[in-house]
């Protein structure tokens, strides 16, 4: 399971720029399904690939389910290269993501956020809206099952 808190913190000490998608944003909305890791949607420009690089690597991030002994080079560059990431971190996995189905790139999933304080910061949270769409896009079985409880809390009144 990850440790939310840390990851978030270490996330906004180097002022990086992303959206809370996925588990956690659903849970933030009020969902019931559990989550084990962290999603986010990331700015791909430049000086923001070199504070999300500096900011996970002192969590020594690795790819999750990549062959052991792949090598694996966690800078900026890598981030520049690469568009989504599924890592495994010193404090649980997280996944990095350019681009949301259903959704866009980081500056449409920043139209579709609302603001949430956490530990004392404020963070940017995909809205109900922007998680339904995301999840009918994705079509994943996990998806699909969340997709009635998301749609009866949009129903109940969204965050």
């Amino acid at each position: 399971m990850v440790k939310l808190q840390e990851t978030l913190v270490a996330l906004a000490s180097k002022k990086v720029e992303f959206v809370i998608i996925g588990g956690v944003a659903a849970t933030l909305h009020g969902s019931s399904f559990a989550t084990y890791d962290l999603d986010i949607c990331y700015s791909r420009d430049p000086p923001n690939l070199s504070r999300l690089a500096e900011a996970l690597s002192p969590l020594h991030p690795m790819l999750r389910d990549a062959p052991s002994g792949l090598p694996f080079i966690w800078d900026a560059e890598t981030l520049r290269q690469g568009y989504n990431f599924t890592l495994n971190t010193d404090f649980g996995a997280v996944d990095l993501l350019a681009e949301i189905p259903g959704v866009g790139d980081f500056q449409h999933a920043m139209k579709l956020s609302i603001f949430v304080d956490l530990f004392a910061l404020r963070f940017s949270v995909l809205s109900l809206e922007g998680l339904i769409s995301s999840k009918r896009a994705a079509r994943r079985p996990k998806d699909l099952l969340t997709l009635p409880e998301l749609e009866a809390l949009r129903e109940g009144g969204e965050r």
